[in-house]
């Protein structure tokens, strides 16, 4: 019965995918989809569609602070497992119904923008965190990855849950990446206590949040074996990805080894245009 179940909601979801306007993007092999202002692949809208309820580092770093009384340095799963897997993507994993996630282990990641987040989500008593960076050294990474955004508007993502942020601090909090990076024990700190799972006096004294931002570096998590070899999301199609791909060390400002001086201008030009009204810089 159960697969039978499953049968039908991935007709019924290939069903609303074929209705909507596609085309071909900037020498994608698959179709992308239009859904909302976005364009998306397939396997991404299903996840969108699922009534169900990052980046690695603070997808490690967030799974190591709320498991740290579970697991210490030489039994987290990290050891074993990439933070992509750890912390599955809801468009991935629950669109792909996989039964890898942990059920005890509250947290998912997506790309989707907020305003494609299922209602159960948005509903729930959930905590968010959305974390974005300079858009260029944004739009460099998106090139090296996949040549494109897939995730539709960049500015219109980022100004989404910013302007949720604002409407529900106590549910959503905007991190900007190069605060991370810049003092990443003490966003982990904010973060730890905004998640519901504060770090006591006495672990403060015991330096476990260094302990836990140590364990989560890249110096650390690129060199395991699990994070340099094999692939993630194997076997969905052409979204495969080599796990060591999500390990390219990237400094801040690497925009201004590929990018020219009027393309950087242009993009801030473009941020400043999209942002404009709104308290938020990039």
């Amino acid at each position: 019965m159960e697969s039978q179940s499953r049968d039908v909601l991935q007709k019924s979801f290939k069903e609303m995918i074929s209705t909507l306007p596609k085309k071909k993007c900037l020498g994608f092999p698959e179709d992308q989809y239009q859904y909302q202002g976005f364009w998306f692949a397939s396997p991404f809208l299903q996840g969108a569609f699922s009534p169900r309820t990052g980046t690695a580092r603070l997808k490690s770093l967030t799974f190591a602070t709320i498991t740290r009384t579970s697991y210490n340095d030489s039994t987290t799963p990290l050891l074993s497992k990439m933070p992509h897997d750890v912390v599955p993507f809801m468009e991935f994993d629950h669109a792909q119904f996989s039964t890898n996630r942990h059920l005890g282990i509250p947290l998912l990641a997506t790309h989707l923008p907020y305003s494609l987040l299922p209602r159960s989500i948005i509903d729930s008593g959930c905590k968010l965190i959305y974390i974005c960076r300079d858009p260029k050294d944004t739009f460099r990474s998106e090139l090296f990855y996949e040549g494109v955004s897939l995730y539709g508007p960049y500015w219109d993502h980022v100004l989404g849950y910013w302007k949720a942020s604002l409407e529900h601090p106590d549910k959503l909090v905007l991190l900007k990446y190069e605060e991370l990076v810049e003092d990443t024990v003490l966003y982990l700190k904010k973060t730890a206590k905004f998640m519901g799972y504060p770090f006591s006096p006495e672990e403060q004294q015991q330096g476990v949040p260094e302990n836990i931002v140590q364990m989560c570096s890249f110096e650390n998590l690129s060199g395991l074996e699990v994070n340099k070899t094999g692939k993630h999301c194997e076997g969905q199609g052409n979204l495969g990805f080599e796990n060591n791909i999500f390990f390219r060390k990237e400094k801040l400002g690497d925009w201004k080894n590929h990018l020219t001086i009027e393309m950087a201008q242009h993009l801030d030009q473009r941020t400043m245009q999209k942002l404009s009204g709104s308290s938020l810089s990039l």
